[in-house]
């Protein structure tokens, strides 16, 4: 039985049981009766009953269990990390942005009243010339010739506007590959981009790049890959005349959204079923909210959206550095025989892991005992109980 004096520590100790050995886990939670006890300090027991592989489940409920309310007060404090590899292929066509601070970028004109981040990864085909473009003009195309709103009001109808310029951004980059003689008609890339401000999440994506957010240890997926297989998006292509052939848009593309690759798009003012438009996604980040990894398709071709995230938050304990977790995925995903390019961006929330559940602050290191691990788990085991 492991026993903990902090009901935070408990989803973490779990979720490595559920990673390593895991279980049906029957939870024991046992509060005093006593008013003056508070569930900080309440005793909670985990008994290991049996053994399976799947770490998703033990996991989810785990954090349904232990509950807590969020600080409507809440404002994250951002550092972040990335890393790139070629993987097998022969050519790297990946490109990404990560910018902390995007009030430092873009000088006098940011006039938001709030602090904000941008990030972005493009994951090129047919060459890596419209994912280079991208980057290279992100902050023109994404901010600067934007129809950005200015306001000093961050409500429901400044969101609305931010959202809709988001939109209207992809596809005047979209418009802009095809303007530049320099990119070919069979080249294009898609495209994931994360704009923060203050607790403000929006996630625009147009491919198969996902953003996945860690909310107290459960990972939730924040966009959709936009793939032939995926039902609406079939259904979209086939409304506007295309076809799916052997999983592919056409016969041709393993994606059913993407900028460039203007060789199969309708002539401007006719909808094609290969389309630059993004699908947005929002959200308020809150105290639950830990960290967010954005990864081109070469990561989640090989790694479920959780055990993502609980690799992160392992290196985050160990190591509290971002960039280490980035190139732990990247690494982990060709020990994983990924066919693609790698592309991984952490973002984290907090100034430091200190506050993540894992760590004992400052209170009575908790005893414990475990049968049924391998020595190696049971050290790991201990070192997270004992906040190491």
């Amino acid at each position: 039985m492991i026993v903990s004096n902090n009901p935070k520590m408990v989803a973490e100790a779990a979720e490595l049981l559920c990673e390593q050995t895991i279980c049906s886990v029957q939870f024991n939670i046992s509060v005093p009766e006593s008013d003056s006890v508070s569930a900080e300090s309440a005793s909670v027991s985990i008994d290991v009953v049996s053994i399976s592989d799947s770490a998703l489940s033990c996991a989810a409920s785990i954090q349904t269990t232990l509950v807590e309310s969020s600080s409507t007060n809440f404002s994250p404090s951002i550092r972040s990390g990335s890393h790139t590899d070629i993987g097998p292929r022969k050519s790297n066509e990946d490109e990404h942005i990560r910018i902390d601070d995007l009030s430092n970028q873009l000088g006098a004109l940011y006039r938001w009243p709030l602090p904000s981040s941008f990030y972005a990864v493009f994951d090129g085909h047919g060459g890596s010339e419209a994912a280079s473009y991208l980057k290279d003009h992100a902050m023109k195309l994404f901010f600067i010739d934007s129809d950005l709103p200015q306001t000093a009001d961050i409500d429901e109808l400044f969101l609305e506007k931010l959202e809709n310029s988001h939109c209207k951004a992809f596809l005047q980059a979209d418009q802009a590959l095809a303007d530049e003689c320099s990119i070919r008609d069979d080249c294009g890339t898609t495209a994931l981009t994360a704009l923060i401000l203050g607790r403000h999440l929006l996630i625009a994506n147009a491919g198969d790049c996902r953003a996945v957010l860690c909310r107290k240890g459960v990972a939730m997926q924040m966009s959709q890959d936009h793939r032939p297989s995926y039902l609406e998006e079939k259904r979209r292509v086939e409304a506007l005349g295309g076809f799916i052939e052997e999983g592919y848009l056409n016969g041709e593309l393993a994606v059913t959204r993407a900028l460039g690759d203007w060789y199969m798009k309708s002539p401007i003012g006719f909808e094609s079923p290969l389309t630059a438009r993004p699908d947005v996604m929002q959200t308020v980040l809150t105290e639950d909210d830990e960290f967010l990894i954005i990864g081109c398709d070469g990561i989640w071709d090989v790694m479920t959206n959780q055990e993502a995230v609980a690799l992160v938050r392992r290196q985050l304990r160990l190591y509290d550095d971002p960039q280490c977790c980035a190139r732990e995925l990247v690494n982990q995903a060709l020990r994983r025989d990924t066919s693609d390019n790698l592309t991984a961006i952490v973002v984290c929330f907090s100034s430091t892991a200190g506050g993540h559940p894992g760590s004992t602050g400052g209170r009575q290191r908790p005893r414990f005992r475990c049968s049924g691990l391998t020595e190696e788990a049971r050290d790991r085991l201990r070192n997270l109980l004992e906040g190491n």
